[in-house]
């Protein structure tokens, strides 16, 4: 049986994620990349697949998943190995919070058609979009940082095997820097960082490696 398909943007974060979790269970899968700088997601044959018009979607076979942490779950629920969340329940809860306040807190706010919005219909310069882009992320990381702190330490941000958590980190992380967010300030985000960089399936789902990487 022909592995899942992937509508991806390599720098999208949301997509980002799934692929370091498709990686992290051994899963093959076809990459379909549309391109979001060029309005690919809202061509009609796409909508057609997506009404939201967004990325990630996963197809398998008649399954058909959009929402990144939707698809994580599904993967997660699919395929042994690499679990995402941690058995014990305190600890599944923070990894819970924690990969919320990226996905749910910080990224929506800062996606492409929202800074899209900002600069376009609301007028913003560029020096104003990129300083909301710092303000929540900020925000976000320094709440994350003393979550991680309190979670007790490990090599990544709850304890030492990656979850849930630092599937939706290290996209964020990757998207701060390009935006030029000072992120030496939280050392437990980048510790889970580091360890993630040496980790094959986080390395190999990297935008850098993407085969349409321009």
């Amino acid at each position: 049986m022909p592995g899942p398909i992937l509508y991806d943007y390599f720098r999208s974060s949301a997509s980002y994620r799934v692929r370091i979790g498709l990686n992290l269970k051994g899963v093959s899968y076809e990459q379909r990349m549309v391109n979001l700088v060029e309005g690919d997601q809202r061509s009609a044959e796409y909508r057609e697949l997506n009404p939201q018009g967004l990325v990630p979607m996963l197809v398998a076979g008649d399954t058909k998943i959009t929402q990144s942490l939707a698809i994580l779950d599904w993967l997660d629920a699919t395929y042994e190995g690499s679990p995402f969340l941690p058995p014990d329940k305190d600890q599944r809860a923070t990894v819970l919070a924690m990969a919320t306040l990226v996905a749910c807190d910080i990224h929506p706010l800062n996606n492409l058609r929202v800074l899209k919005y900002l600069k376009g219909p609301l007028g913003l310069s560029e020096d104003a979009k990129d300083e909301w882009y710092r303000h929540w992320v900020t925000t976000g990381f320094d709440a994350l940082e003393k979550m991680a702190e309190d979670a007790g330490g490990g090599t990544w941000l709850v304890g030492d095997a990656p979850t849930l958590a630092d599937i939706c980190l290290i996209p964020q992380l990757y998207n701060a820097r390009r935006f030029a967010v000072p992120v030496a300030q939280y050392p437990h985000l980048r510790r889970a960082d580091e360890t993630a960089s040496a980790h094959p399936a986080f390395a190999a789902a990297h935008p850098d490696k993407q085969e349409t990487h321009p």
